[in-house]
């Protein structure tokens, strides 16, 4: 190694500090923090970033340590320093690698190709193309022989490490086996002193499953015949029984035919309910009060081809005051669902729709219907119309607040019952 300081950039031969500029121009675009000059260049093309951020390039590397090991790092990355094909001297490729990278003894490759840059004689332009192109190819090499030698080592750790990996299974395995077989020859052993200690035991057992084998087929035998006695005796019991049975049922049918006795109708609480309903009926006439209890309301709903007609409106927003309009729609005819089940009454509900052009699709359960009133016409006019078309005597059932559709369902025969009513029955 050289006594002398090693030559900075600057003092450099034209050539070797040219090649220093291409080489950190190429990786500038990887290089970490760059230095505000040398920013504006980095997005340019490599051989315009040589030019024009030369000086700045040049200034970098001589002022920042640091700038300069980032640049070596993508240097060293990209390629191997090639060699130059003349007798022991340095290329300027190697020369400016070695001047960005600083590995050990540097500063005497970089004095060596100093010396032969100033010794050199003329080179031809294709002569220079040619090492070019051989210093290409040198590089190329390297790096794939590089890659190669990388690959091997990976190859070879993994190799090494399943080898070790098997032996250890293969031991295991061998000593697996030797338990193995150790556990087998103690079996078969035991297995013979068995043998030859217990043949006369073994006799005597097969004498005694012989004996026991003949106790259990006459038992089986005796068990048959008990089965076939009492399956026997079971036929004759249902016999005597199944012809004492029609003995006693043509006796009854001989001697109503001899009577003359006509079949039986009705209940002994037929009169008894019978005077209840009238009760009822007097009560609940036309102009009585109307049926305000849950238990009532079914009642009357039960009446053989009753007729309910409920204001939708009134009754939903009775029930559901805060929730939307389609809400209580919705809810109000599926909780008549149940009820309409168990009554089978025939049900109307009616909404008011007046003032509305359109009319919204309301899926109904069996049994319920549901009318939306026509435009300019409310809804207690319809339900009016509905009470006005049933005949006298058929149970009717309005439900309203409304105190006069109530009024004018009261004077044409029909029932009234306030919203809550129906509300209450439903919410049982």
């Amino acid at each position: 190694m050289s006594d002398e300081a090693p030559l900075a950039l600057g003092q450099l031969p034209e050539t070797l500090r040219t090649r220093v500029v291409a080489l950190t121009a190429d990786v500038l675009p990887s290089v970490v923090r760059l230095p505000p000059p040398l920013r504006r260049v980095a997005d340019f093309a490599p051989a315009r970033r040589a030019r024009l951020g030369a000086g700045a390039i040049v200034e970098a590397l001589e002022s920042d340590d640091e700038f300069r090991e980032r640049v070596a790092t993508q240097v060293a990355a990209r390629s191997a320093p090639p060699v130059d094909g003349t007798a022991g001297a340095p290329s300027t490729e190697l020369a400016a690698v070695a001047w960005l990278t600083r590995p050990e003894g540097w500063d005497q490759l970089v004095d060596d190709a100093v010396r032969a840059l100033h010794e050199a004689p003329e080179v031809t332009a294709r002569d220079q193309a040619e090492v070019e192109r051989l210093r290409g190819k040198l590089l190329e090499s390297e790096q794939a022989t590089r890659e190669l030698r990388a690959r091997h080592r990976t190859q070879l750790d993994e190799l090494k490490t399943e080898n070790v990996s098997l032996r250890r299974k293969l031991g295991e395995s061998r000593a697996s086996e030797r338990a193995a077989r150790a556990e087998v020859d103690e079996a078969a052993r035991a297995v013979e002193e068995m043998r030859a200690g217990d043949e006369a035991a073994i006799t005597s057992l097969e004498k005694e499953v012989r004996r026991l084998r003949g106790q259990v087929a006459e038992l089986e035998a005796e068990a048959a015949a008990g089965r076939r006695n009492a399956r026997s005796e079971r036929d004759e019991v249902a016999l005597r029984a199944r012809l004492l049975l029609d003995t006693v049922i043509d006796a009854a049918s001989g001697l109503r035919r001899e009577l003359g006795l006509p079949a039986a109708s009705g209940a002994p609480g037929d009169r008894v309910e019978a005077e209840i309903l009238r009760a009822s009926a007097r009560a609940d006439s036309p102009g009585s009060r109307a049926a305000t209890s849950p238990a009532v309301l079914e009642q009357l709903l039960a009446m053989p081809r009753a007729r309910l007609i409920i204001d939708g409106y009134n009754v939903s927003k009775t029930a559901w005051p805060t929730s939307s309009l389609e809400a209580q729609r919705i809810r109000l005819v599926n909780g008549l669902a149940p009820l309409v089940a168990r009554t089978g009454a025939e049900t109307t509900v009616v909404f008011d729709a007046a003032a509305s052009t359109t009319r919204p699709v309301v899926g109904a359960p069996r049994g319920v219907k549901v009318l939306f009133s026509p435009e300019g016409v409310i809804a207690d006019d319809v339900i009016r119309q509905l009470v006005e078309a049933e005949p006298t005597g058929r149970t009717v059932v309005v439900v309203s607040t409304d105190q006069e559709v109530a009024q004018h369902a009261r004077s044409a025969g029909a029932r009234s019952v306030p919203a809550q009513g129906l509300v209450d029955l439903l919410s049982r």
